[in-house]
């Protein structure tokens, strides 16, 4: 694709956001699967349904500005998904796995918001005033699972994970 032009920019950009939240459905679940903390687990599930709608909104995106999806793989989130998986994988403690899982999501959640708030601005620019809100929701629902993740973390799972090594 030669991008050689904002639209072309544009359109690389939902393509990857696209790829990105094809691959996390596929993860979402071994990771709500592995937890142990069950607001982590709830946290995981809740974003899958959450991701599953991103997919659909950039779909209707695509379908709305008559714009081609092709074949594109992000290749970012495959490496973000590759370590969570490496991480799934460690000896660990229940706590200190669920500690990792929550750097591991937060990590993806970050790129994603990047790529949305990315995506939103060049719809801006462009006049895809309908395209731009669906982004914008998305990117608030990204930003809100981030939160989460921190307020998991520093509220009990940091805490429990620091005290499984303690014993």
């Amino acid at each position: 694709m030669k991008l050689d032009s904002l639209d072309a920019l544009f359109l690389h950009e939902l393509r990857d956001l696209h790829s990105a939240e094809r691959q996390l459905v596929a993860e979402l679940p071994k990771m709500a699967k592995k937890a142990t903390s069950p607001e982590l687990k709830e946290a995981f599930q809740t974003h899958l349904e959450q991701t599953e709608q991103h997919v659909e909104r950039l779909d209707q995106i695509f379908t709305d500005l008559e714009l081609p999806l092709g074949r594109h793989k992000c290749k970012a989130m495959e490496g973000l998904i590759e370590e969570a998986s490496e991480l799934l994988s460690e000896d660990a403690t229940d706590a200190v796995r669920d500690a990792g899982m929550i750097g591991a999501a937060q990590r993806v959640e970050h790129y994603e918001i990047a790529g949305y708030g990315t995506a939103r601005t060049f719809a801006e620019q462009l006049g895809h005033t309908g395209a731009a809100e669906l982004l914008q929701q998305t990117l608030d629902e990204e930003k809100a699972t981030d939160e989460l993740l921190t307020e998991l973390a520093v509220s009990t799972i940091n805490s429990e994970a620091e005290a499984s090594a303690a014993k």
